[in-house]
């Protein structure tokens, strides 16, 4: 499949082709939509003061939505978390930036979808953790994350406004300070926004000493033994957004660029120490006489590299006796690097078939280029003498179109049905490794280079869902759907048992190996999800909502054991195959109004659970990391312009594992936050802390401890098996935003 890339010149060009449209147009008749997140089970979206409180505590966009029921995190980076939703995780999830669908351009998954918008632009994000309708997305079997920054500001006819907004956060474990401004220029007709921001962390502390060794393999340098190494980082954003509304019309640009010169991760042997980003995402919404259309181009180019950060022992003897003190003769490093391109277009059209129906149709196109290969090293027997080539001309293209129907049956009964079809195309060119002629690659590179490794896809997505809202104190929702996810790149293409090479190839964070599978499936899921809503007839004294769950899923992607198979106390080496999966749960939610206390302000009480079951069906082995029964309670305080709120989180411990992976179990903990907000038209200021207990607790998804010494060696002379991610300790934080 030939790819094809979106040059400055022909972005330039549909842009103007876009406002020439615009421009030619005639003032129309809004077209009214139903609402859709009132119809879609598990929808929630998170803005306002809510959203900006968590905003202080955290540099990780993925972070912001773990209050959500059936929300959790795999531990990751500093500003890589990824997201995972009633058991299904990473690519199982639809994620959408500012519309943007796009991809991990890593063997770690270290630039995840999330790390590429800053927390302190983020404007809204909807979940969809139920069954989400076609429009949303396809190439996915689990929810939809959707994140927006603000949208643009015009000023009133004739006149002109300047604005803009700076704001620093600070969090004492870590000694992690961030900084964020933007400034906003813009008539009735024209607008132009810049935001700019930055995030620096050291390696944060947990509550307590959880190793028995300080060694990094580094002369001279060593951990406390309460410090998680590889958790700092450093990031910078920019985005520059232009804008014109003309006759019903808004047409936008969105430039960003990211640096990331260093992220390291405590779950992988190696850490990211340079991640650049250029990304142009233009948008067209118009009115017309048949409907509103919304359309979209992008493009994305990443450049990325990996190499040992400064917890990680950086020189290597290969096949002689090691000191810590003499490094003569030895490897300097081990560089890889990745570099892809992403190419995308969307357009939607919502039409309004009479006042109680609304069709919308659309069309999406992605195309992805992926290259992955790691030079020589000098002096080195085993990385040399040519460079590795992990994804070589790697390619993924999507071909996908809907449609959907939402209806209005009776003042009392929604509904929404949809069909998306999905042609997705993969291939990959011929590899080698350092030394073609090496036995630990030489037949593991003929079987790739002589297999049939171009693969097609056709999915087809159908999804229904029913909202019935007999009266104002009660509603019910029913979601059935059939969702498709074919295989990403790394599990179809990354080719070799060498343990060396397929420890690189690992983004679950659990310290195994992982080799490909171009003869994968896609998965097919089906879910039925449900929910009963109860409150008071203003919304505003009691709520109660329950969404129990079940998805089947057929060739899901999990893996067989090649390596090591009979131990459950080393790593080992996995290879990815299609098998059968069952996830079920149930999240309850609700709130409380406490009332007004004369003085104090108004109480409310808010709370959550959730649960999740994960089950491989062929093995009968539970599914890898799965979060464990868990809570949350807070108390929250408004008065005035101040919202404070004490909060709590409980987790049971987590005794159902996966045994192939050899993962690990962890126990239950409590922590307990503090925050307090005060929010006017000018000012922002939080103030909290975090973990106020100092409790020890390791992560339940935060995989193998590989965050210091010797991690590219495995199992005898590298990282034991056995030690968790801890999490952080008590930390104070502190924020402030004015807007001038």
């Amino acid at each position: 499949m030939k790819f094809v890339k979106l040059t400055p010149i022909a972005m330039v060009t549909t842009l103007m082709v876009s406002g020439a449209f615009a421009q030619t147009s005639v003032e129309l008749n809004p077209v009214t939509v139903l609402g859709q997140q009132e119809a879609t089970p598990g929808a929630q979206v998170i803005k306002g003061v809510e959203l900006n409180a968590r905003k202080a505590v955290t540099s990780d966009t993925a972070a912001l939505i773990l209050n959500i029921p059936g929300v959790s995190m795999y531990s990751a980076g500093g500003v890589s978390g990824l997201p995972s939703v009633h058991g299904l995780a990473d690519d199982r999830l639809r994620i959408k930036v500012d519309g943007m669908d796009l991809i991990s351009s890593c063997p770690n998954h270290m630039n995840s979808p999330l790390s590429y918008i800053d927390p302190s632009i983020v404007d809204s994000i909807t979940v969809m953790t139920g069954v989400s309708p076609v429009s949303a997305g396809g190439d996915s079997i689990g929810a939809v994350i959707s994140v927006k920054s603000a949208a643009p500001e015009f000023a009133e006819a004739g006149k002109v406004i300047t604005k803009g907004e700076v704001g620093s956060s600070y969090r004492s474990n870590g000694d992690a300070i961030s900084a964020n401004g933007s400034v906003t220029v813009a008539n009735d007709r024209f607008s132009a926004r810049y935001n700019g921001s930055t995030a620096k962390s050291d390696n944060y502390e947990a509550a307590e000493n959880f190793k028995t060794s300080a060694s990094t393999g580094r002369v001279g340098h060593a951990l406390p033994l309460d410090e998680v190494g590889s958790t700092a980082y450093k990031a910078n954003n920019h985005e520059l957004t232009l804008a014109n509304k003309v006759d019903g019309h808004l047409i936008q640009m969105k430039v960003g660029i990211q640096d990331i010169p260093y992220e390291a991760y405590p779950n992988q042997r190696m850490d990211m120490l340079d991640n650049k980003s250029t990304q142009v995402n233009l948008s067209h919404e118009g009115r017309y006489s048949f409907g509103k259309i919304e359309s979209r181009v992008y493009h994305q180019h990443v450049k990325h590299y990996m190499d040992f950060g400064d917890d990680k022992k950086y020189w290597y003897k290969m096949h002689v006796a090691e000191t810590d003190s003499n490094t003569s003769g030895a490897t300097p490093g081990m560089p890889m690097y990745t570099e892809s391109d992403l190419f995308g277009i969307s357009s939607t059209l919502t039409r309004e078939l009479s006042d109680k129906q609304i069709l919308k149709t659309g069309v999406d196109l992605q195309q992805y280029k992926l290259d992955d290969w790691w030079p020589p090293v000098s002096g080195s027997t085993m990385m040399g003498p040519g460079t590795f080539l992990n994804m070589n001309n790697g390619q993924r293209d999507r071909y996908g179109v809907f449609a959907e129907l939402q209806s209005q049956h009776t003042p009392t009964l929604k509904s929404i049905l949809g069909a998306r079809y999905e042609l997705v195309k993969t291939n990959a060119g011929d590899v080698r490794g350092y030394n073609p002629s090496a036995s630990s690659t030489l037949a593991n590179a003929t079987t790739f280079n002589t297999s049939d490794r171009n693969q097609t896809d056709n999915n087809l997505d159908l999804s229904g869902l029913l909202k019935f809202e007999p009266n104002q104190v009660e509603s019910y929702d029913l979601g059935l759907s059939r969702k498709n996810r074919s295989p990403n790149l790394y599990e179809r293409y990354s080719w070799s048992t060498w343990e060396m090479a397929s420890i690189m190839n690992n983004y679950a964070g659990d310290g195994n190996g992982y080799v490909g599978n171009p003869n994968l499936k896609p998965e097919t899921a089906y879910t039925l999800s449900t929910a009963a809503n109860w409150n008071d007839a203003s919304k505003e004294i009691w709520g109660v909502r329950l969404n129990p769950y079940y998805t089947y899923v057929d060739n899901y992607v999990d893996v067989n054991c090649i390596t090591n198979c009979s131990s459950n106390t080393e790593f080992k080496i996995l290879q990815y195959t299609n098998q059968r999966a069952e996830l079920y749960g149930i999240d309850l939610s609700g709130y409380r109004s406490l009332g007004k206390v004369v003085g104090y302000g108004d109480f409310k009480l808010t709370g959550n659970v959730s649960y999740v079951q994960g089950e491989n069906k062929a093995t009968g082995d539970n599914l890898y990391n799965i979060m464990p029964l868990n809570a949350r309670v807070a108390l929250i305080q408004k008065i005035g312009s101040w919202t404070n709120a004490l909060e709590g989180q409980f987790v049971t411990a987590k005794e159902d594992v996966s045994a192939v992976r050899n993962e690990m179990k962890t126990g239950g903990y409590s922590l307990f936050n503090l925050r307090a907000t005060y929010e006017d038209k000018k000012y922002r200021f939080t103030a909290g802390v975090d973990n106020i207990l100092d409790k020890f607790y390791y992560l339940p998804q935060g995989g193998a401890y590989l965050g210091q010494g010797s991690t590219m060696t495995f199992n005898s002379t590298g990282p034991a098996w056995g030690t968790g991610v801890p999490g952080m300790g008590r930390s104070f934080n502190v924020g402030v935003n004015v807007k001038f």
